[in-house]
């Protein structure tokens, strides 16, 4: 019979791959400790290394320069209501 698929979250990921890094135990005891298969821990932890720059680089930055592209939109919208309830009530 064989084993099912397990999905690992995110967080559950990077928690390994951070102990993998470390390097404070070997990845045969993060292995048993985790019950992930060696291989899946290594890989891991490269994906890790690979993205870690996406944290503090220009990522962030895209994704707040959305959320303020937003945030003016709102604020458009907003205007144009208040101006037109403030002209329908005759003010």
């Amino acid at each position: 019979m064989r084993n099912k698929k397990r999905n690992h979250s995110p967080k559950f990921k990077a928690k390994v791959a951070l102990a993998a890094f470390k390097g404070d135990k070997t990845i045969a005891e993060l292995s048993q400790q985790f019950e992930v298969h060696p291989t899946q821990i290594t890989s891991w932890r490269k994906q890790l290394l690979e993205n870690v720059q996406e944290a503090f680089g220009s990522g962030a930055k895209v994704g707040q320069e959305a959320h303020v592209k937003d945030l003016h939109a709102k604020i458009g919208q907003l205007t144009l209501e208040n101006d037109f309830l403030s002209k329908a009530l005759g003010r």
